[in-house]
């Protein structure tokens, strides 16, 4: 009787035991939580993955069970599990190491492409801000205006311009200009100092709930870093008056629970141009990081910068042709600019009562912008020529906000999302004006003030059904437009408003742990200009697109990851923006369909290999076959490279881009080269000093930047010409670094 009763007594505390939750946080070496880690009990083979929070829940577990935590980039930690830890919580600390691409398994918890695009930060980390949105797979830039202007940007058989189909941010902050003097979406990141940079999370397609505003073709979310571990000043010199310098500081080197840090950068550069850009640029960027009751996290973040530029203009193809100027000459060299951000950010991160983690942060931007283009010199004015000023001052003030939370009905796993957000943007003086010498004012073509505001509200929801993810979603966005036109006789504030709301549902397909299927499909949308809105009374305000992607991730070998895409788009209104008539041309309907190639291969723990390719075709579908391209849109692009990490005391690589020849104008009658550009970087690290070498267009190829078809009149033509007109790319370029790390 006696065994009988013990037997019964030790099978309930059996189940008890193996009952229990074991509840933890998992995070680096900065105490910052660390997102997807996988966490398996490997003596019940129970596993879950940490959330936003780092914060995780394993089921059936027991004191003396193994936990083993693991995430790409981390040394793996197991921890033996202790009654203690039950009763007050398991925090998990993991160290970063070299990568091993064999470590990645795709689970329905990883989203496997933006890891690899952290990999490919940490192989080839940015030191410039142009090279920061070419971390997305398929997407190329453009700089055409002395290196103040925003880059112009493709991807997906988009010429972008400069943000009106992708949506950008910086640690939850918009970067899109809407209703901007020189043109919708206009974005520059020139903000950013690049050594900031801690992740970059993008998403091809109008799929996500969480994107409003221009998430057509794509969007970019930029993560800078909440602390640094080392203090760091780096000088570099190059070709063409190139210099560089940046140095960031630890302001809390001993403090427990805060973190904070500036960074300062400046920039000056005239160029290969016959006419010197005098360039300069000045970043300052601080970040302040303080952790409540533990698990909560408080962030202040503030930066300023500020910018002046000459440009040389992109120049007709026929003036270089017949010997009137070079290359990298000039038709008018007064171009140029002037602009400034400054910008205030509060982040703040709170595990509710329920775990629930609540995401919010509030931003207030200061932005200035002045430009002085020419992009067809005598051809309405042969006087004077045809030169315009572009000029804003910009107050943006708003908030995001989203509560997350994980439950489970049954065997099925369910994590919600519910977000709301408001922007406001204050526009003073929008103003287009022609002008002379960039001294004299000669009409005023458009001035007026802007007001818009949008409030949002998404829904977001994924269910884990045995190896599938389900994830149905919901956005509504509101808009309200406000004009005053200061060139009117009489007073009158002209109002629109306007809502839309769309559906995502995407799926996931989990095979194996080499291999992963997605289906996405969603409705996204571009706005339109205000002006275009309430002057204009323009019929289509929140123009919508309409995606499918389907594709997979595959790993073959243990060292080898390939991603496939096709893809379709249907857009029911495009949007061209003509910057000399200040007005947005709307271009009819519009369809593009692709497919996209990534690899990632790791040759050895050391030297890694990565290449993307795409194709895709784009054509208007309100016009007749032949007349019905569309201008600048990319048909085929690569771009990869080869890498090596610590070679002995060496690191670097070799990186190529190529852009194919594509249509310039309408008939294809006008072509825009392709152009096939090669850079290299080496760099050798002694004791605490980093010597670098980067090299930019390796093989000093001419190819040109960016193309434009252009109806133009030089000074003495009788009649205008419509051909090509380009910015010249930088010939052989080559800078030295010195970095100091203390």
């Amino acid at each position: 009787m006696r065994n009988i009763i013990f037997f019964i007594v030790a099978t309930l505390c059996s189940l008890q035991s193996f009952g229990q939750q074991l509840k933890g946080q998992v995070v680096d070496q900065f105490n910052m939580p660390l997102e997807n880690v996988y966490v398996i009990n490997t003596t019940t083979n129970t596993h879950t993955h940490t959330n936003e929070n780092g914060q995780f829940t394993i089921e059936k577990t027991t004191t003396n069970n193994s936990i083993q935590f693991s995430i790409l980039g981390y040394t793996k930690k197991t921890i033996v599990v202790t009654e203690n830890q039950f009763k007050n919580g398991l925090l998990v600390s993991l160290e970063t190491k070299t990568f091993q691409l064999e470590e990645l398994v795709l689970r329905k918890e990883i989203n496997a492409l933006q890891t690899i695009s952290r990999i490919d930060l940490q192989l080839n980390p940015v030191n410039n801000s142009q090279e920061i949105l070419r971390k997305v797979p398929g997407l190329f830039i453009g700089q055409h205006a002395g290196g103040g202007k925003a880059e112009q940007i493709f991807l997906r058989g988009f010429d972008i311009d400069h943000g009106t189909d992708i949506t950008l941010s910086v640690d939850g902050m918009p970067i899109n200009m809407v209703s901007h003097a020189h043109g919708q979406g206009y974005s520059d990141l020139h903000f950013m100092i690049p050594e900031t940079i801690q992740k970059i999370d993008f998403g091809k397609g109008p799929y996500y709930a969480n994107q409003g505003d221009f998430n057509t073709a794509g969007y970019v979310n930029f993560s800078t870093k909440t602390a640094i571990q080392e203090n760091m000043v780096s000088i570099g010199y190059g070709d063409f008056n190139s210099i560089r310098t940046v140095g960031l500081f630890n302001l809390l080197e001993n403090a427990k629970n805060d973190d904070a840090y500036v960074a300062v950068e400046y920039i000056e550069f005239d160029g290969p141009f016959e006419s010197p850009q005098n360039f300069n640029r000045l970043n300052i960027f601080t970040k302040y990081n303080t952790f409540l009751k533990g698990k909560d996290k408080l962030t202040f973040t503030a930066s300023h910068f500020t910018s002046s530029w000459d440009a040389s203009g992109q120049i007709p193809q026929r003036a270089v042709d017949n010997g009137t100027i070079t290359r990298f000459g000039a038709i008018d060299d007064t171009e140029g600019g002037f602009t400034s951000r400054t910008n205030f950010n509060v982040q703040l991160q709170k595990t509710l009562a329920n775990e629930s983690v609540f995401q919010a942060n509030a931003f207030y931007s200061n932005y200035n912008f002045e430009l002085y283009s020419n992009f067809t010199f005598f051809l309405d004015n042969p006087v004077d020529g045809d030169q315009i000023r572009q000029f804003e001052s910009r107050n943006i003030y708003g908030f995001n906000a989203k509560i997350i939370n994980e439950k489970k009905y049954g065997d099925v796993d369910a994590k919600f999302t519910k977000g709301i957000g408001l922007r406001f943007d204050l526009v003073n003086d929008n103003e287009l004006s022609k002008t002379k010498n960039r001294r004299e004012t000669l009409t005023n073509v458009q001035l007026g003030d802007v007001q818009q505001t949008n409030m949002y509200a998404f829904f977001n929801s994924e269910f884990e059904i045995g190896k599938f993810k389900i994830a149905p979603a919901i956005r509504l966005d509101y808009f309200k437009y406000l004009y005053t036109d200061a060139l009117s006789t009489t007073y009158q504030k002209l109002s629109k408003t306007r809502a839309i709301v769309n559906p995502k549902l995407n799926f996931l397909y989990t095979q194996n742990n080499n291999l992963q299927w997605f289906l996405k499909s969603g409705i996204g949308f571009h706005s339109n200009d205000a002006r275009v809105v309430l002057q204009q009374n323009a019929d289509k305000i929140l123009p919508r697109a309409y995606g499918v992607d389907f594709g997979n991730i595959w790993k073959p070998t243990k060292n080898l990851v390939i991603n496939t895409a096709a893809w379709y788009l249907f857009l029911e209104e495009e949007f061209v923006y003509v910057g000399d008539a200040g007005i947005v041309e709307p271009s009819g309907k519009s369809e593009r369909f692709g497919l996209d190639l990534g690899l990632r291969y790791q040759l050895s723990d050391k030297i890694y290999f990565d290449t993307d390719a795409t194709i895709t075709r784009a054509r208007s579908l309100e016009e007749i076959s032949g007349q019905d391209y569309i201008p600048l849109a990319p048909n085929f692009t690569m771009s990869g490279g080869l890498s090596f990490n610590n070679l002995g005391k060496f690191s670097g690589g070799i990186r190529y881009r190529y852009l194919a020849d594509r249509a310039a104008n309408e008939d294809n009658s006008i072509v825009a080269e392709g152009y096939f550009v090669s850079d290299f970087n080496i760099s050798y690290n002694l004791k605490d000093i980093t010597f670098g070498i980067a090299v930019e267009n390796l093989f000093d190829v001419d190819w040109n930047e960016t193309q434009f078809a252009t109806e133009s009149r030089l000074r003495n033509e009788a009649n205008p010409v419509e051909e090509i007109h380009f910015t010249p790319g930088t010939p052989f370029f080559a800078k030295a670094t010195i970095t100091y790390k203390f």
